[in-house]
């Protein structure tokens, strides 16, 4: 089976990563740190979005490095532009050993497209969007030829490699990235940089002839789900409170006092919870460490039997403090939205769990999430 590696710099990059390589039939896992290699597809998050920028480009090099000998070598970036976008793929590049890496953050299902270059939101370059304004990483030029030095733009990749260091491909399309990942026959040479538009994309392409089976427990529906959203985006503001008015989970705020015992008790009496932010906005690590604190409180009491994570620190803090070690990855709910199993964390079993980036979906997106978690397994997209 082909041996396939995501380099990612947050838990849902990782996520949204590896799930269109589970859908196409690849075993999938997402690794926190250093984990015995395992066949398929290995998705590592390095967790460098927040970091200092010479702590991002040293986890980047050593993480790519170790898997530098995959046949599909990938390094996700986000699909707005946010973090330490070229520092870590230079330092990624340098260490795999390969010729050319191939720019093409596009993300279709989600509207992210690239148009002459430019990256779009839909419709709207990247830095004239809220993305500009992210009180962790403004996006100030949506470029990537001005990002990435002596990067050259052309729709005839294939000819190039080797013989430039970046080549930024344009797609609007899912089509489009096919046709990118399928003009380029030898991709030991390449490092492939995008987001879950070039991940299916890549998928599409390698999918194996004899596919893995699914995980040997399909999760049954949920009786207990608790939603912790820590995501700054204002598009999950607007997903909570559809998800409140649809369910009648009106969201808790993590400062609040009794925020906890307040959370335990609509889970018990509704089946639903929602933990979240709160209302003042405050980065950096204290709201996710006091998510994760409360979350961990709740899973002593077995208070809850599914999780939705919604963005990437948040997800991560959460995950780590149940214990977690890895996710094996089930399969994908929507476009960049993937639903896996928690390995590790003592006395969870194996939780079921969906990460979400904070921007992905719509205003029903973590209504259809909740629809599908509670229903039968036989609701599940890859369900036969």
């Amino acid at each position: 089976m082909t041996l396939i590696a995501i380099v990612a710099d947050d838990l849902t990059s990782a996520g949204d990563g590896a799930a269109p390589f589970r859908d196409a039939g690849f075993p999938a896992v997402i690794t926190f740190a250093d984990e015995p290699r395992r066949p398929g597809v290995t998705a590592v998050d390095i967790d460098t979005r927040t970091r200092p920028v010479a702590e991002a480009v040293r986890l980047s090099a050593r993480a790519t490095a170790t898997y530098a000998d995959a046949d599909v070598l990938v390094k996700t970036v986000d699909s707005t532009l946010r973090g330490h976008l070229v520092a870590e793929v230079e330092a990624a590049l340098s260490a795999s050993g390969r010729r050319t890496a191939v720019v093409a953050p596009a993300f279709p299902g989600q509207g992210r497209t690239t148009v002459g270059g430019v990256q779009h939101l839909k419709g709207r370059p990247v830095d004239r969007t809220w993305f500009a304004r992210d009180p962790v990483h403004p996006v100030h030029r949506a470029d990537l030829c001005e990002l990435f030095p002596g990067a050259v733009l052309s729709a005839q990749v294939a000819n190039l490699i080797g013989s430039v260091r970046y080549v930024v491909a344009d797609a609007v399309t899912d089509r489009d990235l096919d046709a990118l990942v399928a003009a380029i026959p030898g991709v030991e040479e390449v490092l492939w940089v995008g987001s879950p538009g070039l991940a299916a994309a890549l998928a599409r392409r390698h999918a194996p002839q004899a596919p893995a089976a699914s995980p040997e427990v399909v999760p049954a529906a949920a009786s207990r789900l608790l939603v912790v959203a820590g995501s700054l985006n204002p598009a999950t503001d607007r997903q909570l409170t559809r998800l409140g008015a649809a369910t009648g989970a009106e969201p808790v705020r993590v400062a609040d006092t009794g925020a906890v015992e307040r959370t335990q008790r609509r889970l018990a009496r509704h089946g639903t919870a929602i933990l979240c932010r709160p209302r003042r906005r405050v980065t950096g690590a204290p709201v996710p460490a006091a998510l994760a604190r409360a979350t961990a409180r709740l899973a002593q009491d077995n208070a809850f039997d599914a999780l939705v994570l919604t963005g990437g620190e948040t997800a991560r803090t959460v995950l780590l403090a149940l214990g977690a070690r890895s996710i094996a990855l089930a399969g994908e709910l929507e476009p960049g939205v993937p639903l896996g199993l928690i390995e590790g964390a003592p006395g969870s079993g194996r939780l079921p769990v969906v990460i979400k980036a904070g921007g992905f979906g719509d205003l029903d997106t973590l209504v259809r999430l909740h629809d599908l978690l509670t229903a039968t397994p036989e609701r599940l997209p890859w369900s036969p």
